[in-house]
């Protein structure tokens, strides 16, 4: 069911080289790139004429309005589950926690006497938001990238969603619900490339936005490379990616269960285990065979997930080869499940969110640990973050100068100017003091 890579023999390679050796899902977002083009550039062109033309297309919907009416949001909400918006409000109250203690505020530098920098963060004024709506339904990321995005104090958030045919052309009512909890109420029955491109762009019924963020499949990750630049993105997420680092200590029933609860996503997700102990490996394909036969998606989603070549059992020698493996992986979410599992994961270098010990299941941050579970994939976590405040924030930098500390550095400025063969840079001070250099 799950491949084995053996990593026991000679010493590691470095870098890319080991990089090479370790499972990975094929994601061709450059191949998707030239088919979502005229997509975007119809939506930009068409305006919501194509957005329902899309929907239609791809959704298999007629829509009427692309825009969800107020009294549709209202009425998910009235329609939830108790217990489901019990445990939304839960997820909420948990991630306003945690993000909320990640607002910046101003703080001001003095420089010299006289000559201080400022560095002032502004949200982002317009945020469009996507939530996914293939396999399966995720408020989830509805609260992971609009809690961060309201506490980061933007003022305009809108949401696209996949209409459904099975509920009239709106999104999934567990969205709208999530939407209504949260006060979003600029929601959009609209998924795909399409979407990206709307928010991007504009519409009759939708402003454009300065960003989007949120996870999607290969078609939304190829619109936002399509507009990175034009808008400013999270990241092109892939398929998600579970890594565990586990010793003899860690129970293989855990073990089994957490890769699987990464499989059970998509057939292109991700599960590897990386371990010293010939024993827990084997303790853990016996029961990956007897927790897969007892849940659900096995053929569309687990199985084939488990079989790819993005999923596998990594053995190495010891646990410092171990971590080099993780390292260089670089995965979305890691767990740690070893007898020192703190201090191995203090040491991490890489990694979009790590989980501490056998109590801390990646499941438990997909939903209530109050942490952002819309994580960077592919080994992009060697360079970038998951979602927070953060990513919503722009630091600017205010430049105050008298006009003593102005003169105090000119001919500082001016060498400087002149050893890059650019005078005119120079005669900008220059030029408030006479075109006599202070000091000389």
């Amino acid at each position: 069911m799950i491949s084995r890579i053996d990593l026991r023999g000679d010493a590691l390679p470095e870098g890319g080289a080991l990089r090479d050796l370790l499972p990975r899902a094929e994601f061709d977002v450059e191949a998707a790139l030239e088919k979502v083009r005229p997509i975007c550039e119809d939506v930009h062109h068409r305006g919501d004429a194509a957005l329902v033309e899309y929907a239609e297309k791809f959704d298999g919907v007629t829509l009427e309005h692309v825009r969800v009416p107020a009294e549709a949001l209202a009425e998910a909400l009235e329609q939830l589950d108790p217990a489901v918006r019990a445990a939304l409000d839960e997820s909420i109250r948990r991630a306003r926690i945690v993000h909320r203690a990640q607002r910046r505020s101003s703080h001001t530098t003095q420089v010299v006497p006289g000559g201080t920098v400022t560095e002032k963060w502004i949200p982002v004024q317009r945020v469009g938001l996507y939530a996914p709506g293939g396999r399966s339904v995720y408020p989830s990321s509805v609260i992971m990238n609009a809690v961060p995005a309201q506490e980061a104090g933007v003022e305009s958030i809108a949401l696209a969603s996949p209409p459904q045919a099975e509920f009239g052309g709106l999104p999934h009512p567990t969205i709208l619900a999530a939407c209504a909890l949260l006060g979003v109420d600029e929601v959009y029955a609209v998924g795909g490339a399409q979407a990206v491109a709307m928010f991007a762009y504009g519409t009759e019924s939708c402003a454009p936005a300065d960003m989007v963020t949120g996870p999607g499949n290969i078609w939304v990750a190829a619109a936002k490379r399509y507009f990175t630049g034009r808008i400013g993105i999270d990241t092109e997420a892939g398929p998600t990616e579970i890594a565990i680092l586990a010793d003899s200590t860690a129970d293989p029933v855990h073990v089994a269960a957490d890769l699987i609860s990464q499989a059970e996503h998509d057939p292109m997700a991700a599960a590897v285990l990386v371990t010293d102990s010939e024993e827990l490996a084997a303790a853990t394909e016996a029961e990956l065979k007897t927790q897969v036969a007892a849940t659900k998606h096995i053929e569309d989603r687990i199985v084939p997930a488990l079989a790819g070549k993005q999923s596998a059992i990594v053995l190495v020698r010891d646990l410092e080869d171990g971590l080099k493996v993780v390292d260089a992986y670089g995965a979305e979410h890691l767990e740690i499940q070893t007898a020192d599992a703190a201090a191995r994961a203090d040491r991490v270098r890489n990694a979009g969110a790590i989980f501490v010990g056998p109590w801390a299941p990646v499941s438990l941050g997909d939903y209530c640990a109050g942490s952002n579970h819309v994580l960077p994939t592919g080994g992009c976590a060697c360079h970038s973050s998951g979602l927070s405040v953060q990513s919503f924030l722009r630091g600017v930098h205010i430049v105050d100068y008298t006009r003593d500390a102005l003169a105090d550095v000119t001919h500082h400025v001016v060498t400087l100017a002149e050893a890059e063969d650019l005078p005119a840079h120079g005669a900008a001070l220059k030029a408030r003091f006479g075109w006599k250099v202070p000091g000389k």
